[in-house]
């Protein structure tokens, strides 16, 4: 397996030329596959809709949602992480699984979880997982909490870049006392690429005084398996 580094993981600018039949073209073979297949459901007698990540499948979604339609499904892939800031490890290529789901209320659940691949791109154990909601208002303001199974909780605001990318940046960090002992705030960027895959990067803010400076800390390249 080559090695996967930040600079090799396209970012999303929200920029990119993409022609519009192929962009259809391409979403529709990919639709072949992944259209029919969803998220599963407990089967419990609860008297709400089931999640889906599906928007062919279950409840519609809801009419405050549609700027941020497009990340509705599940997406698989690599991605890198440099979490030198904290613990001087060296990067390290992860895989994961992210779903984005609703139910027809006016929100997005959010559902992250990442393991580890070793120097042949095979699995290497668990790393975490992050759960939260997305909201946005009717000006495109986007609210976003998320847990985090390290002991963190992150609140962060945005908004769309365009149609295709939505930019996130820390409002409040909080760590548990078994959390990170540093875990400095960033920003966020999502957005389709090209080849309609999802692509985000996560920053962070290290230093302190006239030092402080965002530098890579995640970032990946999702494909979509479900949706």
């Amino acid at each position: 397996m080559s090695e996967t580094t930040h600079d090799s993981i396209p970012q999303p600018t929200g920029g990119e030329h993409l022609d519009g039949n192929e962009a259809v073209n391409i979403a529709a073979e990919r639709a072949k596959t992944t259209g029919s297949r969803n998220i599963p459901t407990f089967g419990f007698d609860v008297p709400l809709a089931d999640d889906t990540a599906n928007l062919r499948q279950g409840p519609s979604l809801h009419d405050g949602l549609l700027a941020l339609l497009p990340l509705v499904g599940v997406w698989h892939g690599t991605g890198q992480a440099n979490p030198a800031m904290e613990d001087n490890a060296e990067e390290f290529t992860f895989g994961q699984q992210l779903i984005i789901s609703h139910d027809g209320e006016n929100y997005l659940r959010f559902e992250s979880r990442t393991w580890r691949l070793d120097g042949e791109g095979n699995p290497a154990g668990p790393l975490e997982r992050e759960v939260g909601f997305w909201r946005i208002s009717l000006d495109d303001d986007i609210e976003v909490i998320l847990t985090n199974s390290r002991g963190l909780v992150e609140i962060l605001y945005g908004e769309p870049v365009n149609e295709r990318a939505w930019s996130l940046a820390s409002a409040s960090t909080v760590a548990t006392a078994t959390g990170p002992a540093s875990h400095g705030p960033g920003k966020r960027l999502y957005g389709l690429l090209p080849n309609q895959n999802l692509g985000w990067v996560d920053e962070r803010m290290v230093g302190t005084g006239e030092d402080r400076e965002l530098v890579p800390y995640m970032s990946a390249e999702l494909t979509r398996v479900a949706g």
